[in-house]
């Protein structure tokens, strides 16, 4: 066998314009504005939660299950705020990127054709430029 077909990475990179700066920082500020928003669905959520599980004389059991109800809707907060926090973080250095630069969008995959004395770094390495949508350069 002198070839074989294998699937390789190829690293999509977009030039930044001010349409592409301009529409990531639009996803990212609703994207931190959804997350508040379900913050404060979330609290709501839980007040009402503890008061239709709210008794007089709380059994252990019944104290087992608000602490586990509070537990829950604290986690799906912190999730929201974790996110947040990082959106934040990417905004601001997007913020500070330079028009022109480039930045990793992401990975696909290719079909190659592999022969025997092949170099393989070659292979491995590619990427394709994308500005406004469209390929404008693809290096090996």
């Amino acid at each position: 066998m002198n070839s074989i077909s294998l699937k390789m990475p190829v690293t999509i990179k977009a030039k930044l314009t001010e349409k592409l700066k301009e529409k990531m920082l639009k996803e990212m500020t609703e994207g931190i504005s959804q997350a508040e928003l379900e913050m404060q669905q979330i609290d709501i959520q839980e007040k009402r939660v503890l008061q239709e599980n709210e008794v007089q004389n709380p059994t252990p059991m019944d104290m087992q299950r608000m602490n586990a109800i509070r537990q829950h809707f604290a986690q799906e907060r912190e999730k929201r705020a974790q996110y947040r926090e990082q959106t934040l973080a990417r905004k601001e250095e997007v913020e500070k990127l330079v028009l022109g630069a480039e930045i990793v969008q992401g990975t696909l995959e290719r079909q190659v054709e592999v022969h025997i004395g092949d170099d393989m770094r070659e292979l491995m390495n590619v990427e394709v430029l994308v500005e406004d949508d469209k390929i404008i350069a693809i290096r090996g």
